[in-house]
């Protein structure tokens, strides 16, 4: 885990502090901003592929993607996804248009039957499967990949961890400060935990792909957390 800090240091007065706080000894203080950063791999893969259908009439459309989606989710429990981690991402149902050229140059949209499409959403644990799981779907019926992303299972544990680390790392550097400028390093007079970011990665596509086994790389994520403190200090 790589630590980054930096400071604004020797403020006169140090606003917004809380009331338990010993308003005095705060009125001259360093404000640090503590920064920690992790990087690792993901441990979850989530991939929504689906189906797209035209048709003459609306259930006819309909019908065709059903059929397929089907044979997606009935893959997905047959590779050991659990039941909860299958879910419909979108059922889209349209009228579909064409449009017709007169001869007189000049171009009109009609009725040309039906637009479907349906959408489900698989969360993978075991990412080495990823490849072959997302070219079977198309054999079980798919013929659109909509996304993939990849995540970590377990963000808050990763988020809370990393602000602790962000306060370590904050009054390691208020104390070093200090310490420079010939002050001793008093009370905590503030402390701020900002938004942690724990993003998850995500690939978008609408490929219909064709290899055997679809090459897949979930590279890592980072996650940053930051801590700003004000400490009293003191002669």
């Amino acid at each position: 885990m790589r630590r980054v800090a930096t400071a604004l240091i020797i403020l006169p007065v140090v606003a917004a502090l809380p009331a338990h706080a010993d308003d005095d000894a705060c009125r001259r203080g360093i404000t640090v901003t503590g920064r920690a950063q992790t990087t690792r791999a993901p441990d979850f893969a989530e991939v929504t592929v689906g189906v797209e259908a035209r048709a003459g009439n609306a259930a006819a459309a309909l019908d065709a993607t059903s059929k397929g989606v089907a044979g997606v989710v009935a893959l997905g429990r047959e590779v050991g996804i659990p039941v909860g981690d299958i879910g419909t991402a979108a059922v889209v149902l349209e009228p579909a248009t064409r449009t017709i050229t007169r001869p007189n140059g000049t171009s009109q949209d009609e009725p040309d039957g039906y637009r479907a499409s349906n959408r489900v959403t698989l969360r993978l644990a075991d990412m080495s499967r990823l490849g072959d799981l997302l070219r079977r779907s198309l054999e079980a019926g798919a013929n659109r990949i909509d996304s993939i992303g990849f995540g970590l299972t377990d963000p808050d544990r990763v988020e809370a961890a990393l602000q602790v680390d962000a306060a370590r790392t904050a009054r390691t550097q208020a104390a070093a400060l200090a310490e420079a400028v010939g002050a001793r390093l008093g009370s905590l007079c503030s402390l701020v935990a900002n938004r942690t970011s724990v993003p998850m990665g995500l690939q978008a596509s609408r490929a219909v792909a064709s290899p055997k086994r679809v090459p897949i790389e979930a590279g890592t994520i980072s996650s940053s957390a930051e801590v700003t403190t004000t400490f009293a200090i003191g002669r």
